[in-house]
């Protein structure tokens, strides 16, 4: 390491010159709180070390403004204590949207993987036909999301045998309502829609939160850009504040809804992306519609 600093006076020019090793081991002796030391060849002399984040920057022109600060990133110099931690839950983002009809129930999510600011894949898929009548979204973490998809098969798969028959859409929102508060301790860090068709042909949603507790709505979303289209859905869909007359929506426009809401996500939320999955229940079944979203 090496400074040079220029007193007003330039006859006193003085040079220093410091050891990174020896001012590195001053510093750890003292734990940080004290001074740098400087061999020069006017003798010893100290450079104040600052912790407060006042100073990031030394002047060459002012001899008593060589502070060096310290306050930001020690890269283990001081030895000061670092906190250390562990989750077991990650966030891969996702939105996760249902509509229910008169007769249809519409599903949409996209079909991005993330953490934080790294995209895994562009072709996950969160949607997760539990029968021919019945779908889960899912968005949040997605380990627990397979975790849950695969607790929610084998209860259907037990119900299927011992009953002899699928199970219906109400009966499926109830058990997955039990089975996210079985866990109410360690939750599942997923955030769940489910869609489909109940006895009587109708749509039916049901919104969820983290353990368990649900109802059945219009609408839902769910994941990281849920608030982006619930404002949304409170116009279009439950018809909120507007003085036109309500009137059901046939499935083609709803789908075109889905996604032109999906594109509004994708602009302001960096989870939301690539391309989005639409799933439309009806009686006759489910099919499946692929739109494009931005990649970036």
């Amino acid at each position: 390491y090496r400074s040079t600093i220029h007193p007003n006076n330039q006859h006193n020019q003085v040079t220093t010159m410091a050891s990174l090793l020896s001012a590195t081991n001053a510093v750890q002796s003292r734990n940080g709180q004290s001074c740098l030391p400087v061999h020069s060849s006017e003798g010893q002399a100290t450079i104040p070390v600052r912790f407060d984040g006042t100073n990031l920057s030394i002047s060459s022109n002012n001899p008593t403004a060589n502070i060096i600060d310290g306050s930001s990133i020690d890269h283990g110099i001081t030895k000061a204590p670092y906190e250390r931690s562990f989750s077991p839950y990650e966030f891969n983002g996702g939105t996760t949207l249902a509509i229910s009809g008169p007769d249809y129930a519409v599903v949409a999510a996209d079909t991005r993987l993330s953490s934080g600011y790294e995209i895994l894949s562009r072709n996950v898929s969160k949607l997760h036909p539990l029968t021919e009548r019945c779908v889960l979204g899912s968005a949040g973490c997605k380990t627990d999301v397979d975790q849950l998809r695969s607790v929610l098969d084998i209860k259907m798969k037990v119900y299927q045998h011992n009953h002899r028959k699928p199970m219906a859409t109400p009966s499926v929102a109830q058990m997955l309502g039990n089975t996210l508060y079985m866990k109410r301790f360690f939750p599942y860090y997923s955030f769940n829609v489910l869609a489909g068709i109940d006895s009587e042909g109708k749509g039916a949603v049901y919104s969820y939160d983290a353990i368990g507790s649900f109802e059945r709505t219009p609408f839902s979303a769910s994941g990281s850009g849920q608030a982006f289209l619930i404002p949304l859905m409170d116009n279009v869909i439950s018809h909120k504040n507007r003085c036109d007359e309500q009137r059901d929506l046939p499935v083609e426009e709803v789908v075109e809804i889905v996604k032109d809401a999906f594109l509004t996500a994708g602009e302001r939320d960096i989870y939301t992306g690539d391309a989005v999955e639409i799933k439309i229940i009806t009686k006759e079944g489910i099919r499946t519609e692929m739109f494009n979203l931005k990649a970036d």
